[in-house]
């Protein structure tokens, strides 16, 4: 076997291994990097919910309250206002979800639904536990989903949700007596859930990745050529020519040229070693004949 056959397949194989190994390191960088990226992004329209919620139960309801005795305003709830903060994110977002998930609701549309509802229930079960995130199938692919309790700390809350004879006339007048009652201080009633596609952060990790591979791939590629051209000028090509010249040495052809010596490298010291070889066999050669 050649010696530039056998230098390719040690370089191969060394190729082979640092391109699985980094291929695998690389992957598992994005793959990482792409959920944070989603979880940020989830976490910071999460926290931006629940400061509306705030800022609404706080600073825009009690402006409200005498209105309320007259007709109802949405406006006075932070479930609405939450809701609509979140409308507005999805015009420019819109594979994003936000749910404000009731098991008992006043307005029906915040209902539970059976996934939601495990949720609030594990919240429940589970009251120090302040936040719970997990992936799951949606019929828009794979999503992330970051969902926070919502419990009862603020009495002034069952002035609306404690019994319908307690509620003012004008939240029964919207939503009726049969639902969003029975609630007390401390209960978990809901969750907030925001849901975040993983498809599309997943993609672009997949299209770097593979944007990696070929990079690497390419790299390895230009810098074997390389390789491979300066060992056949600088080592197997001078190679050549000593192993020839010895071939004609052998066969006793003492005229041949001498070997053109250039540079201080090994091959040229092995040059010059075989010149002077050549020429003290010439001259052994010369006496004996004399």
């Amino acid at each position: 076997m050649k010696l530039i056959v056998k230098f390719n397949l040690v370089l191969s194989a060394i190729f082979v291994v640092a391109f699985l190994l980094s291929g695998w390191f690389t992957h598992a960088l994005l793959q990482r990097n792409a959920k944070t990226e989603i979880e940020e992004n989830a976490r910071i329209m999460i926290d931006g919910a629940t400061a509306v919620r705030t800022y609404t139960s706080q600073q825009i309801k009690p402006l409200l309250q005498t209105q309320m005795t007259y007709t109802f305003m949405p406006q006075s709830v932070s479930a609405y206002s939450a809701n609509e903060y979140f409308k507005q994110l999805h015009k420019n977002y819109p594979e994003y979800s936000y749910r404000e998930a009731t098991l008992n609701p006043t307005n029906p549309s915040d209902r539970a639904t059976d996934w939601e509802a495990d949720i609030v229930r594990e919240f429940r079960q589970n009251p120090d536990k302040k936040e719970l995130m997990a992936e799951r199938d949606t019929p828009g692919g794979r999503a992330l989903y970051i969902a926070k309790p919502l419990a009862i700390k603020d009495p002034k809350c069952l002035d609306c949700h404690d019994t319908p004879d307690r509620a003012p006339r004008t939240v029964i007048e919207q939503y009726g007596s049969a639902n969003g009652f029975g609630w007390k201080v401390g209960d978990i009633v809901a969750a907030q859930i925001i849901t975040a596609p993983m498809t599309l952060p997943i993609q672009r990790a997949n299209s770097a990745f593979v944007a990696f591979l070929l990079s690497l791939a390419a790299v390895f590629i230009v810098l074997i050529i390389a390789i491979n051209a300066m060992l056949i000028f600088l080592v197997i090509r001078p190679v050549n020519q000593l192993s020839n010249m010895a071939s004609e040495v052998s066969l006793g052809n003492l005229e041949i040229p001498d070997f053109q010596v250039t540079g201080k490298d090994e091959i040229s010291t092995l040059a010059e070693a075989f010149g002077r070889m050549r020429k003290s066999l010439v001259e052994a050669i010369r006496m004996l004949e004399s």
